[in-house]
């Protein structure tokens, strides 16, 4: 009885301790590691202000909040909507984040946009956020999850269902860009070749004259409509 009932003991210590240690290893959300900040990573989004972000072209809106460390575009209740877009201007760079989409949403990360007066989407390549099988229209490929939007499809649908968090990684290299979703590089392109002027010239940009003409710019959250959270949003310089 005495060693039964310390070998008892024995067990409940050792899966406590299991327990404690699994929950020290998982990843904190909106915060960086030593080894991250150690391998150049900066966290753009704290989880608890929109520090180092402001509204496109200052706009007085209303459709962004923040809710248990989400960044949230308001599907429902705002009167004028903008993009949030970051402080800093940003070149070669390494982008991660985890978003999530409600039923029907739409949204993007766009790259290398300018400010000016049209839309940021008109300047600068954008990550596709949506829901791509609650979408209310019929949805080209190029318009799904992972798309550079309106100019490459993703190799494959590797989105979660939704509500369900995905991580996403942009990498901006010079002209070279890649678009990985949930751990698979969805696309791959280089700007400015005549493959990609073609596609921009018979496509939605072809009157969009900035359209990925800038080396740097900004990064943009897109608010379309809202229904899309974020955190965890992390940039690395190249």
């Amino acid at each position: 009885m005495y060693t039964s009932t310390k070998i008892s003991i024995a067990v409940i210590l050792f899966c406590s301790f299991t327990v404690t240690s699994f929950r020290w290893f998982q990843e904190i959300d909106n915060t960086i590691t030593k080894a991250e900040e150690k391998a150049g990573w900066k966290l753009l989004f704290d989880g608890k202000t929109t520090n180092g972000w402001r509204l496109y072209q200052n706009i007085q809106a209303d459709g962004w909040q923040i809710i248990n460390g989400e960044l949230i575009s308001k599907m429902k209740g705002p009167t004028k909507r903008a993009d949030l877009i970051t402080v800093e201007q940003h070149d070669n760079f390494e982008l991660v984040f985890d978003w999530k989409v409600e039923k029907g949403a739409n949204g993007g990360v766009i790259y290398r946009a300018l400010e000016n007066d049209r839309p940021s989407y008109e300047s600068g390549p954008e990550y596709q956020l949506i829901d791509d099988n609650g979408y209310a229209d019929k949805l080209e490929n190029f318009q799904k999850s992972g798309a550079d939007y309106a100019m490459h499809a993703p190799s494959k649908l590797a989105a979660k269902p939704v509500g369900q968090f995905n991580r996403s990684k942009i990498v901006v290299n010079e002209s070279h860009v890649e678009h990985w979703l949930n751990g698979e590089k969805v696309v791959e392109f280089e700007l400015w070749t005549p493959e990609w002027q073609q596609l921009k010239e018979n496509g939605k940009w072809k009157d969009a004259k900035n359209y990925g003409s800038v080396k740097k710019g900004f990064i943009a959250l897109q608010d379309h409509g809202g229904g899309v959270s974020f955190k965890n949003i992390k940039l690395r310089k190249l």
